[in-house]
């Protein structure tokens, strides 16, 4: 259930006037949507080719900075255009924008033609092209969690994000009567989503005050990745006009539970039939699926930054709030970092809980698919399996815990490399650098609070 909206049907209501505006996006390095606005009759008419942007929008951190440092583009080299090419299966409209379709676009370097290669939805489309090299294709969801506030984003923006008041009181996890007080806010989310080719499960009441989770339907890697940031888009945007807040980071609060994006994974034959089940096997995890799930283990730490990529990442990872610590795998188990979901069924499938609801979702599934493909070339061998509370176990795979640690084995790696290129990994390096070097020299609330009277 990809995009909903042939461009036959686009041009007709546009001449209908039923559609006065077509937005073409792209998603950039931290799984925003960003882009232009187009009248609708000029996007039929020409723009649907292609449109142009600056080359640096695939280099900036989250305030949009012009980081030095980035070999693709600079003040040197003049921050060039790249071109904005419309994926036109992805064309919907939107139920939520009165008159507004979209359409999201791959990156292409106008000079060469080719597909800009550290863009992230060019970096997931390669390990597709590798998994499909091998005759198999994808099965993936990823779950998204976020928190919803009283007051809206320019109340909170005013106060300085002090004083914020979560929609709840009390943790709504599945508590229906709780969370009839955000429905109205949930039901246009769901109903804006399904209506805009976006195929949903349910929204759901999560661990913690205020929280909560939107689940989707499983699709392909690539579709799934234009769903998810269109998931976040949609929740900050009815948010907006539902005069509330809303907010993905990965750890907003000290005390609060952090917020996830768990990716659930498996491989498909080009049939369609699932390659991780064996009713033969234990579990009905097949070969495939345990060397599959061996190469996310063997490389856990080397896609730890594309799961959790910034510095507020890491606060996520605590003992006894459903946050992994360990990197190992278990069967239905949720203090471990790798769950195995389904046993014994066709449905069986590796969930990844390391991923907050911050990361890059077409940069965290290449990821995994990275890892997963080396398991399987290299037919690694599946370590046992964990059991107990993982949080407690000693001499076990911890999950990096701060992002320094995550930059080092991102830049040390030599399966991500050989599956991503070594341009396009010392491309997120340099993001994953610059992240704690603009933290490293700001004070901080926490530091005048403890050391301004005191120190």
């Amino acid at each position: 259930m990809a995009g909903n909206l042939s461009f036959d049907a686009l041009r007709q209501q546009v001449e209908a006037g039923s559609i006065d505006t077509v937005i073409a996006a792209i998603p950039d390095m931290q799984g925003r949507l960003m882009g232009k606005r187009f009248q609708a009759e000029y996007f039929v008419s020409t723009a649907w080719q292609e449109t142009h942007c600056c080359n640096y929008l695939v280099a900036t951190d989250m305030e949009m900075e012009t980081v030095a440092g980035y070999k693709s583009s600079s003040w040197e080299a003049g921050y060039g255009d790249y071109s904005m090419v419309p994926d036109m299966a992805t064309l919907r409209q939107l139920p939520w924008v009165e008159g507004t379709a979209l359409v999201l676009c791959d990156l292409v370097d106008h000079h060469s033609h080719e597909l800009v290669p550290h863009a992230p939805r060019t970096v997931l489309k390669k390990q597709l092209q590798r998994l499909e090299a091998l005759g198999l294709g994808t099965a993936v969801a990823t779950e998204l969690e976020f928190f919803v506030f009283r007051e809206d984003f320019e109340t909170l923006r005013d106060a300085d994000y002090t004083d914020m008041t979560t929609i709840s009181p009390y943790n709504e996890d599945y508590h229906l009567f709780q969370t009839a007080r955000e429905e109205n806010l949930m039901r246009s989310i769901r109903t804006g989503l399904q209506g805009a080719g976006v195929a949903v499960e349910n929204t759901k009441g999560e661990a913690c005050a205020g929280q909560a989770e939107i689940n989707v339907c499983y699709t392909d890697g690539l579709e799934m990745a234009d769903n998810h940031v269109l998931v976040k888009q949609a929740v900050k945007e009815i948010g907006l006009q539902c005069d509330r807040a809303v907010t993905f980071m990965a750890k907003w609060d000290t005390d609060a539970a952090g917020s996830s994006s768990h990716i659930h994974q498996s491989l498909r034959a080009a049939d369609g039939t699932p390659v991780f089940y064996d009713a033969e096997k234990k579990y009905g995890m097949s070969d495939t699926m345990r060397h599959y799930l061996a190469g996310l283990l063997a490389h856990a730490d080397d896609v730890t930054f594309f799961l959790a990529p910034y510095i507020n990442s890491y606060k996520r990872f605590a003992e006894s709030t459903f946050a992994p610590t360990k990197a190992v795998w278990s069967m239905d188990n949720r203090t471990a970092g790798y769950r195995i979901v389904g046993p014994g069924t066709a449905s069986v499938r590796v969930e990844c809980r390391v991923g907050g609801s911050d990361l890059n979702p077409y940069l965290a599934i290449a990821a995994q698919l990275a890892a997963g493909i080396k398991g399987i070339e290299d037919k690694l061998e599946l370590e046992p399996e964990f059991s107990g509370n993982a949080y407690e176990a000693e001499g076990v795979r911890e999950i990096p815990r701060t992002l320094r640690a995550a930059t080092e084995a991102l830049r040390n790696s030599s399966m991500l490399r050989e599956a991503m290129g070594g341009e396009v990994v010392d491309h997120y390096v340099r993001c994953a650098e610059w992240e704690q070097e603009d933290f490293d020299r700001k004070v901080t609330d926490y530091e005048r609070r403890r050391g301004f009277e005191r120190a």
